[in-house]
C-alpha cells in the first residue's frame, strides 16, 4: 500500500537524499529529522508507518531514541529500522535484540531497503 508516511532520521544530507528519493519514487510520503530529538517529536506528533533511523546522531544515539519511542504508547508499536555503518559480525543481531525491527548497513542496498519497506508498510 503505497503512500505510507515514513520518518527518515539521518544527519548526513547525501544519505537523507538517497532515502527521500527512493521512498518518494515508490509513492511514499516522508518526514525528515536530522536529530534523534526531532525524530521522537515527529513520530509522536505524526505517527508514521515506519521509522528509518541512523544510529549515530548528533544529540543522542538511535538506541536512546528507540528507547524513548518504545516508552510512549503513541509510538511504541511503530517499526523502527536501524541504519548504521557498523557492519561487524553480530551487529545485526545486537540491534534487533535491542528492539529494532530491522537493520540496514551502510552503504545501503536499495533492494534490501525496499524489501524492508514492503515488509513493514505492506508494499513499495
Amino acid at each position: 500500500m503505497a503512500g505510507e508516511l515514513i520518518l527518515l532520521v539521518e544527519d548526513n544530507e547525501k544519505n537523507m537524499k538517497l532515502f527521500r528519493d527512493v521512498f518518494r519514487a515508490t509513492g511514499h510520503r516522508t518526514l525528515e529529522a536530522s536529530t534523534a530529538g526531532q525524530a521522537v517529536m515527529l513520530a509522536t506528533k505524526h505517527g508514521p508507518a515506519l521509522v528509518v533511523m541512523d544510529i549515530r546522531l548528533p544529540d543522542m544515539t538511535g538506541l536512546e531514541a528507540l528507547s524513548r519511542l518504545r516508552m510512549d504508547e503513541r509510538t511504541a508499536r511503530i517499526p523502527v529500522i536501524a541504519v548504521t555503518a557498523q557492519a561487524m559480525k553480530g551487529d545485526r543481531e545486537r540491534f534487533v535484540e535491542a528492539g529494532f525491527d530491522g537493520y540496514l548497513s551502510k552503504p545501503v542496498d536499495i533492494d534490501e531497503l525496499l524489501a524492508i519497506v514492503e515488509q513493514h508498510c505492506g508494499g513499495a
